[in-house]
């Protein structure tokens, strides 16, 4: 089943929304005009049977005369020509002339009136009908002389709440109708700019990412959206970017040994050679071959570093690393004239990949020895502080401009200033170095200048 659109679910939200409303406002509505209408019921009610307790009789103990109904309509009027008059003594019998229908005369009021207390309650007559009613005690001398019935025909509060109903059955549907078509058109239009930016996306392609989605310049959420989205598309042309060059440059890279590789091949075919030039020959093939094996094992390592470690990660001990990268360096600095020693070390463990850790720290060695001119020395230490450890490689080589040192992280990146191809290598050292450091939530800074040397520490979290 295909999924409802955000323009169709906000309109359904929204029209479900309103109809629970409408009905809890229809519900309030009936039950506050109910209870309106019954409250001007009680109070017509009770003006009715004031005025016949009221009425003064011949003797103040006495009770009322029975023939007080006449009277009593002709000066209230038409208004309350539906009222039912009844008067009975103190024992419940009629005494008001006849009188049709009678009224009824619950054990409630009966016990009410002898209190003094009215009651008033909706009872069924003898016709059928519903009628409110309301008896009150008529009180002379301290005591109870009389009981007055006023009832008053429910028929006509029936029949307005009835049509009331009937309106509400009528309006609120099509309230909702015209709502719902109201919201819809509504949900269009404040989507629309999403409908706009969408087609905008769909023109934007890997050829061409430098293009944006436009802005109203509202400031409102779909201009956070275009935002949030152009920020995207701007970091994703940044990685084409990279990617393209990284590309390019492992393109050229694969380019020259190959070269070098099919040229010497070439030359060797052209005439007929002696065994010793074709071992030449096979002995150069060799060592293009060798660097184009530990390009493509710099290049996989790169490749595997940069989305992260795959492997389980494990406590690894620092130390022992240290030791296994000075021996490389005092190997690296035999007939360079440069020394490689061990600096202060401490106690330190982390969590992680110990072969990866150990390329790392190999290539910042490899790389100071490398860069560091006869008479120089290379340094590695271990530092722990608080919940960070620091493995250090310092040098007193040739240094780095300060406007450089971010472009040394970059695969392929040889500064022109002694870090040409004559050195060797591939470019790719400090870069994998950086990814591994980061796959595993440290960091790798440098601190250096022209000349002065380089400091390369990375920033480890405890295990």
């Amino acid at each position: 089943m295909r999924p409802l659109s955000i323009r169709a679910r906000l309109t359904l939200w929204y029209t479900g929304v309103l109809v629970a409303i409408l009905l809890l406002v229809s519900v309030a509505a009936y039950s506050l005009l109910r209870w309106h209408l019954y409250n001007d019921l009680d109070a017509s009610l009770f003006t009715v049977a004031g005025v016949l307790r009221d009425a003064p009789p011949a003797d103040p103990a006495a009770p009322l005369p029975p023939d007080l109904e006449p009277l009593v309509r002709e000066f209230l009027g038409s208004e309350f020509a539906d009222a039912l008059l009844q008067l009975l003594d103190p024992q419940g019998r009629v005494r008001s002339r006849a009188l049709r229908p009678a009224l009824p005369l619950s054990r409630e009021a009966r016990v009410n009136a002898g209190r003094g207390v009215p009651t008033i309650e909706n009872v069924e007559l003898s016709t059928g009908d519903r009628a409110r009613l309301l008896t009150i005690p008529v009180i002379r001398a301290g005591r109870v002389v009389d009981l007055v019935q006023v009832a008053m025909p429910l028929r006509r509060t029936h029949q307005t709440l009835a049509r009331y109903v009937e309106t509400l059955l009528v309006l609120v549907p099509l309230g909702v109708v015209l709502s719902a078509v109201g919201g819809w058109l509504l949900a269009r239009r404040a989507l629309r700019p999403v409908d706009r930016m969408s087609q905008s996306a769909l023109r934007i392609s890997a050829e061409d990412l430098s293009r944006r989605l436009e802005r109203r310049g509202t400031q409102d959420e779909i201009d956070r959206l275009a935002d949030t989205l152009n920020a995207m598309l701007a970091r994703l042309q940044a990685a084409f970017g990279e990617m393209q060059r990284f590309t390019a440059d492992a393109a050229h890279e694969l380019r020259t040994p190959l070269t070098a590789l099919r040229g010497g091949i070439e030359i060797a075919l052209r005439a007929e050679r002696s065994p010793d030039e074709y071992r030449r020959v096979l002995v150069s093939s060799i060592e293009e071959v060798d660097q184009l094996i530990r390009l493509a094992e710099d290049l996989l390592l790169l490749s595997r570093s940069t989305v992260g470690l795959t492997t389980s990660r494990q406590p690894v001990d620092l130390e022992p690393l240290c030791l296994d990268a000075l021996e490389l360096g005092v190997r690296l600095a035999k007939g360079k004239g440069v020394t490689v020693s061990m600096g202060a070390t401490a106690p330190a463990v982390v969590q992680g990949d110990g072969s990866a850790l150990r390329r790392a720290l190999l290539n910042l060695v490899d790389n100071a020895v490398k860069y560091t001119p006869a008479g120089g020395s290379v340094v590695i230490s271990l530092e722990r502080a608080r919940d960070r450890v620091a493995l250090v490689v310092e040098d007193t080589g040739i240094g780095i401009d300060p406007a450089d040192v971010r472009r040394i992280f970059e695969p392929f990146v040889r500064l022109d200033t002694g870090r040409s191809r004559d050195t060797g290598g591939s470019g790719l050292g400090l870069a994998i170095a950086r990814s591994i450091v980061v796959t595993h939530g440290g960091a790798l800074e440098v601190d250096s200048r022209p000349g002065g040397g380089s400091r390369f520490t990375i920033q480890l979290p405890t295990a």
